[in-house]
This record gives C-alpha cells, structure tokens and sequence, in this order.
C-alpha cells in the first residue's frame, strides 16, 4: 500500500479538540459539485504537520494534491455504496458512543466528586452506627416518624448513654446485636456516598445528626481517624474451625505445630500446600489479593497482616472468626498518586451511586437549555387512564391511542406524543416504585422521562452543539470509509491479481536484486584454544553438530555454531569473510573469536518473485493507489479556486 497516502487518512480519522474555527470559510474547491472548504484544509494541515516525516507533506501544494485525493477516495467510497454496510455503521455508532461521553456528562460536577473521593482516601475511619429503616419513598409520616426515633437516640448517646448498647437496643441492622454497630476502619467509596459524607464530615469522638440513605436514617459515631494504611499483599496458613459444639482445641494445636515446622525452617509455601484448609489460597502457597482496611471481614486478620514488614515477616498463629491463621508478609503498596488513582476513581464514581449527582447535574443543564412546555390538559387526560393495576405489571395501554397522538411537549424542533409516554409506563411497570397514589407515581416516571427524552435529544444532537464534535465525526467517518475501500479496491486485489502482481514483478525486476551472498558455518567461542579445535574440525569438513558435541563436553558451552545464508555486508558474518569458499583463518571482535567455512559462494543476481514477494506486493500496491487516483480524477470532476488557494497558503504561512 502506499504509507504515506494510508498515513494521512490514519491521521484523518484520529481523535483531536480543534482549535477556534476560521473565521470566514470559503469553498476551496468541488468534487462533482460537492464543495469542500478552506477551514477544514487549514484546520487538517495544522493539525497534522509536525507528525509528518516527509517534507514533501509539508509543502502546501503536495498537501493539496493528497488532501484532494483523499476526498475522492471517499467520493468513490459513497458511490460504491460502501457507508451502507451494517459493520461499518455498527462500528461508526460504537465510536460516536465513545467519543460522545465526555459530552453526556457534567465534567465539573465528575471532577469534583474525583477530588473529593481521592482527599477522603487519603484517611480511614472507624465508625460505630444506629439504623432506623424506612423505605426511600416512604409516606411523609413515615418518615417524619422514623427521623424523630432517630434524633431520640442521639440525645441518650449524647447524654452518655454508652452508643454500643444503644446499637444493640435500637439499631435495626441485623449485625448490631453482634458487633454493637461497629463497622471497623473504612475509606472512600466503601459505603454508600451519603453514609460516607456523614462520616468524613464528623468529628473524632463526635455523634452525627440523623443521616439519609436508601435504607433509613443513620446515627454515626465515628471512633478514630488515621492515615490510609494503603494495601498489603500476605499469605496465610488457616485451620477452619469446627462447627459449633464440636472440639476445637484440636485446630488450635495444628496450627501450633505448623508454626514449629515454620520455625524448624521449613518453606511456608511448602506447608501452605499441604495443610492450609482455605482451598482457595493454598495451590498458590498461601497468597491472597491484596487488600486494604475494611475489605475483608476479619479486622483481627487485617490487624495482624498490616503489622508486619520484610523485618518481621512471620505472625504467630492467632484467631479470627474463621479459624487459626499464621501470616505471611509479600508486599505493602502504599496509596497511589492522584495521577495513577483519577482513571479509577473515575470508573468506580460511575457506579457509584454518588453518580447520581452527575446525572442530575446534566438533567438540571439540560431542562435549563431546552425550555419544554407540556400540554397539562393531555397529561391529565394521560394520568386518568393510569390504574392501580401498574403495580402489579398488569396495566395495559389503552387499545385507542388516537386522542393521545397529540404533542405532550417539544424539545426543539423534536414533538414528544402522549402516546409515546404512555408506552414508557407501559415498560416502566416491571421496576416500578411504591410510590402513591398513582398520580404521583405517574409524575415521578414523567420527570424521569423527561430528563431522558431531554438527554436523547442533546445527544442526537452533538454534532449541531459542537463543532468539534462534528469535526472528529466526520473525519472518523471517511477514516472507516477509506480503509474499507482500500481493502476491497488495492490490498485484496494486490493480493489475489497472481498474474497482475507477476507482470508488475517482470517489469520491475531490476528492484529486486541479492547481493552477494555466502552460505556458511561460524563458530564463535570466547577462548582461543577452544576455536582452534574447532578450526580444525572445520578443515576437516567436520558438522556443526559434531562440533558440539566434542567441545561442549563439560557444563560450560564453549562454542556456539549458526548456519544460513547471509548477504554481503551482513552483521553476522565476521569481517574476514571473503568471496570464496573454504574456511577462514580465525579472527578476534570483541570477546569472540570466529572461524567461518563458507561452503557456497552465491553471486549477485535478481530475486525470484517467491523470495521478495512482501516487497512486491507493498510495490504492487502502491503503483495500484497511484495509478487509481489517476482514474478517479477522470471519474470525477475537480474543480480548485486558485486563488482562493493563495491566500489559504498565505494565511497559513502568516
């Protein structure tokens, strides 16, 4: 193919933010009428000219000339059809869904919460906490009622009262009987973002206000603060423990013996193998993934693991809630840079449900940008057909939707019929919320429906809202067209011609030439004596095989041996190889000694078309593109403003 052609539409289709757009564009020149425009010759040229190596690309004229030809690639490309077959526009629609993220989002509100996610991990927190439940859409007494028992516990807790044993009195999560609230250490992004927020923002010692999750009211007491310890990497030993009421003392005195093996000197990987009952770490010597505080749910075991250091890498055994473990330190991975967190962070934010956030944010943009007026006679006419029955699934659509096919709203130049709503709660009714009555259950899926219908819209839509957008689209678009065409036009043909691709190789073969070459032996070896023995062998017509074995007979190799054809000036031959055949005298570079026997002697001469056929093909393909370019232009009518050129280039140069 020819590289540099394929370069610039490479290049074409790479991604980019475009600087300010020309002022003032003008028509540059036409393609069968179609006219192209000086700000996107310009904005290409600028945007690829210091990644081009070869100055004949860099010469405005030439640039043109290529610019040209590859638009009427992609003239021939929609003319044979080729923006029509489904994986390219698969492939296209993949692209735009890429491409089109950091337009859906409020990258503000995103960066933000990335900031505030890295500083908060940055410490861990030990918390206790008091869970009053009530359902997120619950009734307002409800509510209210489940807020007030909350701010009635904080007042003991306040007053004294000890906040375990009010845990285990009031809190109605189910491990507060056990663990009397305690939650252990954790850091960002473990909870839930609204629970984490109330923890960060309370003081050591301290006693929050009631917070808000999805599963209730929280009272947060939070017990220390301290530096992220990061992550560690151990492997452990673990005897399981027995179910309840049988004998346990039996576990406790295995692992006590394993630690005397540890201490005998015996491999703890060794031991691990064989006696660890945590099948899914012991065919790997004991090594479990790395973690950090509050991931396992064991705070004895994390205790113990992050206590250790290459200095004291062993644990004594201990008991967890599990069984008997003996700890073995691999590695700590201190808290990584922003830098090397922000990519993580970000993913992690996106399925979080602090998320939310960046989605109502854009929601909010978004219904302030697009000015929507419902027809509220409709969708009161829309609410009435709405039944109880939505909350079981078996509501159905009304069989005539003809009074419903009116505009409920507008966005833009886009109608929204009721129709069209009535359908989304049709499909709504399997994930549908308690919320009632149904009227205010209809008015909370016509909110979301909006901000989705909102969101449909802008997103249709980019390509008119950003120029830049369109600009990386576009250039996307032909990059995809142009190498479907030239696979189906010059690399398959290139390819398949046998007969188009043998004349191509008879009529240049004079390109395709051998130097002189030499099929030979050489021995190397870094000690003398060794290459004499060797040399001799040589002269005595010996193999290279033969001359292994006989040199090599202790646990050192002395001598290596490589074979082959080589062309003159090739590094591998040593510089005392001559044209003719029989064996050299021994010769010093470097380290090595060499001695050579060249057995054939093989003059300059062309190459047969097996021997250079990638060359000829890469050749073949080139002279293909040049010669199709020549006929595209017959094909279609190019018309360039001259002067209009002029002062591109002028401009440009200035």
């Amino acid at each position: 193919m020819k590289i540099k052609q394929l370069l610039f539409g490479l290049l074409l289709s790479a991604n980019f933010v475009a600087n300010a757009q020309d002022s003032k564009k003008e028509v540059l020149f036409s393609i069968d009428d179609k006219p192209y425009y000086t700000d996107e010759f310009s904005r290409v040229y600028k945007k690829n000219i210091d990644l081009v190596k070869d100055e004949s690309q860099k010469d405005l004229n030439q640039y043109l000339e290529l610019f040209v030809g590859y638009k009427l690639k992609i003239n021939k490309a929609n003319k044979l059809g080729l923006q029509n077959n489904p994986k390219y526009q698969n492939e296209l629609k993949s692209y735009r869904s890429q491409l089109s993220k950091n337009y859906l989002t409020d990258t503000k509100v995103t960066k933000e919460l990335i900031e505030e996610a890295y500083n908060r991990s940055q410490k861990e927190i030990k918390a206790s906490h008091i869970l009053i439940m009530v359902d997120e859409n619950a009734a307002p007494a409800d509510t209210l009622k489940a807020y007030n028992q909350a701010l009635d516990i904080r007042k003991k807790a306040v007053a004294g009262e000890d906040f375990g044993k009010l845990a285990q009195q009031y809190s109605q999560d189910p491990s507060a009987k056990e663990n009397q609230g305690d939650l252990g250490y954790f850091s960002a992004l473990r909870m839930v973002y609204t629970f984490e927020s109330g923890a960060y923002k309370t003081k050591k010692g301290e006693i929050s206000k009631p917070i808000r999750t999805r599963f209730g009211y929280h009272l947060i007491k939070v017990n220390d603060v301290r530096d992220n310890r990061g992550k560690v990497t151990v492997a452990h030993i673990m005897i399981m423990k027995p179910a309840e009421g049988l004998n346990s003392e039996k576990g406790k005195a295995k692992i006590q013996d394993i630690y005397k093996k540890l201490q005998q000197g015996e491999k703890f990987e060794e031991l691990a193998k064989q006696f660890s009952e945590d099948k899914s770490s012991s065919e790997k010597g004991g090594v479990l993934n790395s973690f950090s505080s509050g991931e396992l749910s064991s705070n004895e075991f994390e205790d113990v693991a992050f206590s250790l250091s290459r200095q004291n890498p062993i644990s004594e055994p201990f008991e967890s809630a599990y069984g008997w473990h003996i700890v073995k330190f691999v590695e700590k991975h201190p808290v990584k840079s922003f830098e090397e967190m922000e990519s993580e962070l970000e993913g992690k934010i996106r399925k979080d449900d602090r998320s939310r956030l960046i989605v109502n944010s854009m929601n909010e943009k978004l219904r302030k940008k697009y000015a929507v007026k419902r027809d509220n006679k409709l969708y009161a006419a829309l609410v009435k057909t709405v039944t109880n029955d939505i909350y079981t699934g078996a509501w159905k659509v009304p069989a005539d939707t003809k009074n419903f096919d009116k505009n409920l709203f507008s966005v833009n130049e886009k109608a929204i019929t009721g129709t069209t709503f009535l359908n989304y709660l049709n499909n709504q009714q399997k994930g549908v919320s308690e919320i009632k009555p149904v009227s205010k259950l209809v008015d909370f899926l016509y909110e979301k429906f909006l901000d989705e219908q909102l969101n449909v819209y802008y997103n249709d839509n980019l390509e008119k809202e950003f120029p830049e957008f369109a600009d990386v689209m576009e250039e996307y678009r032909d990059g995809l067209l142009l190498f479907d065409l030239m696979e189906k036009e010059i690399w398959e043909k290139s390819k398949t011609d046998t007969i188009g691709l043998q004349h191509f190789y008879e009529k240049n073969s004079n390109n395709y030439k051998w130097k002189n070459r030499y099929d030979v032996l050489i021995v190397s070896s870094t000690k003398s004596d060794f290459i004499k023995k060797a040399h001799k062998m040589l002269k005595k017509d010996k193999s290279a095989e033969f001359i292994k074995q006989n040199l090599n007979t202790g646990k050192e190799v002395e001598v290596l041996e490589k074979e082959g054809v080589f062309e003159e000036g090739n590094e591998a031959l040593p510089k005392n190889v001559t044209f003719k055949t029989g064996v050299t005298d021994v010769v010093k570079q470097g380290d090595y000694y060499f001695v050579t026997r060249v057995n054939k002697v093989l003059p300059a001469g062309n190459k047969t078309l097996e021997e250079c056929k990638g060359k000829v093909v890469n050749d073949y393909q080139q002279y293909l593109e040049e010669n199709w370019v020549s006929d595209l232009k017959k094909e279609f009518t190019i018309e360039v403003n001259k002067d209009t050129f002029e002062k591109v280039k002028k401009q440009i140069k200035s």
